[in-house]
């Protein structure tokens, strides 16, 4: 008997290989593309977070109707509307909601990175612990350069992580179905 689950089906999922492959080369490709034109890929990303604000703030309005007292209904119904007008703001003026998830992110990547340097600290003296603190520092420093850059960054940065996202997932994928087909 196999030993987890994922080891029964190496057989079934080596057949596939190629399938990973053609999905790495795709996202290899769209990479590319995005890094082509950094400004597109990062509306075509707002669009995205747009479309999802939408989608939720709509699903909340209905789920508003579905609860039992008024003081609820009022709750969600006001924050899908506020859901569903932020994703409508995004559509209408995506440079502005570029700029806005641009500050966003980079204070995101902030307060993790020196959460992470904190978290290095805290583990000390154990072995490793001083990568901790670098890649939190990477991670801090990464937040920082993009607040400085602001707003002018925020044309172009969040098409730059579509663009290394969809590269690196792409040779991932190339690496797994490569992989997996030497298990048949």
């Amino acid at each position: 008997m196999a030993s987890s689950d994922t080891s029964m089906h190496q057989p079934e999922i080596s057949r596939k290989w190629g399938w990973f492959v053609a999905l790495g080369i795709a996202l290899l490709i769209l990479g590319g593309i995005a890094f082509g034109n950094l400004f597109l890929a990062t509306v075509v990303s707002v669009y995205y977070v747009g479309m999802l604000m939408l989608i939720a703030g709509i699903v909340e309005i209905i789920h508003a109707f579905n609860v039992k007292t008024w003081k609820s209904f009022f709750f969600w119904f006001l924050s899908g509307l506020l859901y569903a007008g932020a994703g409508i703001v995004t559509f209408s003026n995506p440079v502005l909601a570029a700029g806005i998830l641009t500050v966003l992110l980079a204070a995101a990547l902030i307060g993790s990175g020196l959460f992470r340097i904190w978290m290095g600290f805290q583990t000390k003296p154990a072995r490793g612990w001083g990568w901790l603190v670098f890649a939190g520092i990477i991670t801090a420093l990464t937040g920082v350069l993009i607040a400085a850059q602001w707003p002018v960054n925020s044309l172009f940065i969040l098409g730059l992580f579509l663009a290394i996202d969809l590269i690196f997932q792409g040779w991932a994928f190339i690496a797994f179905g490569l992989g997996i087909k030497s298990l048949k």
